[in-house]
Order: C-alpha cells, then sequence, then structure tokens
C-alpha cells in the first residue's frame, strides 16, 4: 500500500521535471550551439573565446524573443552561469600561494581591493552609480569576465543590467587583448626579470586566457607565475562576492517591499566547497580537471545567452563615460602593481 500511495508523487515529480526540460532544452541548445561555434573560431582565427561568444549570441538576438527558446536562454544566462562560477573553485588550492613569498601575495591581494576601492570612489565622477561601478571595478580587479557575471548575478536587477553586464564583459575582453600584446613589450623595455614579468602580467591582465598568451609569450617561468598569480585574483573571487552580497542585503532591507537577496549565494559557497577540498587534496586531479573545464564551457554557454538577450543598440548607448571609467580602472591597477613590484623587489 505504501507503494501505491508515493508512487504518483514520484511520478509527479519525474513528470513535472521532464516537462520542464523539455520547455528549456529549445534555449539551452541554441546557447550551446553558439559556445560551440566560438570555441571553433577562438581556436581557429587566435580570438577570445568568451568575446565571440559574445558577439555571435547578439549576432542571433532574435531568438531570445521566440517564446521556445526564450527559457531556456534565461535559464542559461542564471543558472548555468552560476554553476560555472561555482566551478572555478576547483582551480583553487593553498598550495599555489607557497613559494610565491608574502609580500607578493599582499601585494595581489592589495591590488584587487585597492581597484574595486578606486572604481566605487571615482565612478560617481564619470556619471555612474554604485552599481556600474562594482560591476566594471570587480571584473577588472578579479578575473575579467567570469567576476563580471558572478557580481552581475547578485547586484539587483533592473531594465539596465543586461546592458550593463554585456558592456563591461565586451570591454574587459577588448582592454586584456590589447594588455596580452602591449605588457610583455613594457616588460621588456622595463627589463623585469622573470618574476617580476610574471606578477605585473598575472596581477594586472583581467581574463585568464589572456594572461596565460602573455606570460608564455615571454618565458614558460614567466607564464608559470602569471598564471599562479592571476589563480590568486581569481580566489578573491568568493570573498569580494560575499561581502558584496552582505552589502547588498542589508541595504535591500532598509527599502520597504524589496526582498533581500540570499546572505551567501549558493555559487558561492559552492566556489568555497571546492576550494577548500582542492587545498585539502580530497579532489583528484582527473575531477578537478574536468570541473576546470567543465566552468568554461558553462561560462561560455552562459555568456552566449546573455548576448541573445542584448540590445546591441542599448549596450552602445552607454557612452564614452562608461568606456574611460573601465580603462581608468584598468591604468590604475597596472599602476599599482608595477609600484609594488619596484618598492618590494
Amino acid at each position: 500500500m505504501a507503494d501505491t500511495r508515493t508512487s504518483p508523487f514520484a511520478a509527479y515529480s519525474v513528470a513535472n521535471l521532464s516537462q520542464k526540460a523539455q520547455v528549456l532544452f529549445p534555449g539551452v541548445a541554441v546557447s550551446l550551439l553558439v559556445a560551440v561555434a566560438a570555441k571553433f573560431l577562438s581556436e581557429h582565427y587566435a580570438t577570445p573565446a568568451m568575446l565571440m561568444a559574445l558577439l555571435l549570441g547578439i549576432a542571433v538576438h532574435f531568438l531570445a524573443e521566440d517564446e521556445k527558446c526564450a527559457p531556456g536562454i534565461a535559464f542559461s544566462a542564471r543558472t548555468v552561469l552560476r554553476v560555472g562560477v561555482a566551478f572555478l573553485g576547483a582551480r583553487i588550492s593553498i598550495d599555489l600561494l607557497v613559494g610565491l613569498g608574502g609580500p607578493l601575495i599582499a601585494l595581489v591581494i592589495g591590488g584587487v581591493l585597492a581597484t574595486i576601492a578606486f572604481g566605487l570612489a571615482v565612478g560617481r565622477f564619470f556619471g555612474h552609480k554604485w552599481r556600474f561601478s562594482l560591476l566594471t571595478a570587480g571584473s577588472v580587479a578579479i578575473c575579467g569576465a567570469s567576476a563580471a557575471m558572478a557580481i552581475g548575478a547578485i547586484l539587483p536587477r533592473d531594465e539596465r543590467s543586461e546592458e550593463r553586464l554585456i558592456f563591461t564583459v565586451v570591454g574587459v575582453t577588448v582592454l586584456s587583448t590589447l594588455a596580452m600584446i602591449l605588457y610583455p613589450i613594457l616588460a621588456e623595455m622595463l627589463n623585469m626579470n622573470t618574476t617580476e614579468a610574471g606578477v605585473f602580467i598575472g596581477g594586472t591582465i583581467h581574463d585568464v586566457a589572456q594572461v596565460v598568451g602573455a606570460g608564455f609569450s615571454i618565458s614558460v617561468e614567466t607564464g608559470d607565475t602569471a598564471t599562479l598569480v592571476k589563480l590568486i585574483r581569481v580566489a578573491m573571487l568568493a570573498p569580494v562576492v560575499l561581502v558584496a552580497s552582505i552589502a547588498i542585503r542589508s541595504m535591500a532591507s532598509a527599502t520597504p517591499g524589496e526582498t533581500r537577496p540570499p546572505l551567501l549565494p549558493f555559487f558561492v559557497l559552492a566556489f568555497l566547497i571546492l576550494a577548500g577540498l582542492n587545498s585539502a587534496h580530497l579532489i583528484p586531479a582527473a575531477l578537478a580537471e574536468f570541473l576546470s573545464q567543465a566552468s568554461r564551457w558553462l561560462l561560455l554557454i552562459a555568456i552566449a545567452a546573455v548576448g541573445m538577450k542584448t540590445n546591441l543598440k542599448q549596450v552602445l548607448g552607454v557612452g564614452a563615460a562608461a568606456i574611460a571609467l573601465i580603462v581608468v580602472e584598468t591604468l590604475f591597477i597596472g599602476a599599482f602593481i608595477l609600484l609594488g613590484i619596484r618598492l618590494i623587489t
């Protein structure tokens, strides 16, 4: 009799999941196709995959208005994004910090915090409120497009949320690509050794892929150091998002009628758990690599979906002040790290 009573609930649950999967499938499928196309183009034409996914997504913006694709595209832009950010935690380990030295670690962490503070302070002089300033400064300070999407996921949403996110992703990706070309030349002009060049490149360039490209274009040692420094910045993603979530939650509590966001978003908690497990060597190397690759693909799918949800005319309307803000933030972190290297070494 127990089986008879419980089976309808089980059948209902399975039917619900099946129905939801059918609703989401078209939009998730087109997001995946755009991501695969972007990956193909990036590998054959040496362009950033994130930027290609974003541009291709914008090109098929009409799909986000199709009633069959819209639910899956929205799901990819939010839920898939958060899972991708969570999986980034598998790349973080305390072991990464060993050997770099306390002063350089402090410099990298200080650069992240100082850039965010600087962005929030100067944003108003460029005519922008704290939401856009936090979004751009956080993406410049931490890890480019991935940080932009993670921070964008916790910001209060309004009619311009997608527009701000797209602009930030495009801005940091373009600036990262330029830095990948220019910073190795600058490091050589300043006669930096391999460690100094690695810290400079890893501590200033926004996206991981461009850090790797710039670092290894100088030498293997510089590339290894740059990647290590960059992962320290990536590790700052969770605490920054956590503190921002708490601050946003406290502000929301003071506004009658608004629903407060969760104290600790699930993807930040998952990020911290995976980072802790990896630091304790409880995640096998093969699984850590799988999660790392899965994170890249999930973020690629998510940014393709965000692109499809975006109206290009609105993005282009952000104005010169927004461009100036993200450029100034990029110059600030570059000058901060460069000055720190000169004082420490």
